[in-house]
């Protein structure tokens, strides 16, 4: 088996990009008529910039954890906390998307930009290309963070 996943960790790592990128995406779908009943501050930012967003984000991911890979610079704290971040997106997906709990939704994302944040530092460790790559991640949870405030906050 350990050969297996070794012969195979780039197709594994996109797959598991895809799988959390699709997961996410059926909640979110889920609960798209009930966030657009939200009411959302003035300065709140396109619906289409997104979905353009977190597509950007995958696909730097899954491009990034192959790389990883292939040059043997994947480490085990990389692999624990892309999982923690993917198992962390798909929950805010499902709990604030379809379940419409805003404030769990707050705590997850909270979270999640946490270890977006302990993440980053990890690739800082392995390649400064990789780095400047993936700042968008964070960057974008901070982002999403207080835009999912602000609908708690208002709603």
């Amino acid at each position: 088996m350990k050969n297996f996943i070794k012969n195979n960790s780039i197709i594994i790592s996109i797959l598991c990009v895809l799988f959390v990128a699709i997961l996410g995406s059926i909640f979110v779908n889920l609960g798209m008529d009930w966030f657009d009943t939200l009411t959302r501050p003035t300065q709140w930012i396109p619906n289409i910039v997104i979905p353009i967003c977190w597509t950007i984000i995958y696909v730097l991911f899954a491009i990034i954890l192959s790389l990883l890979f292939k040059t043997k610079r994947i480490t085990t704290k990389i692999i624990i906390l892309s999982i923690v971040n993917g198992i962390l997106n798909i929950l805010w997906c499902l709990v604030f998307f379809t379940l419409h709990q805003t404030l769990l939704g707050n705590i997850i994302i909270i979270l999640n930009t946490f270890f977006g944040v302990l993440l980053q530092v990890q690739l800082d460790k392995t390649n400064i290309w990789y780095t400047k790559l993936m700042w968008i991640y964070p960057i974008w949870l901070f982002i999403a963070t207080s835009l999912n405030n602000c609908l708690w906050i208002l709603n």
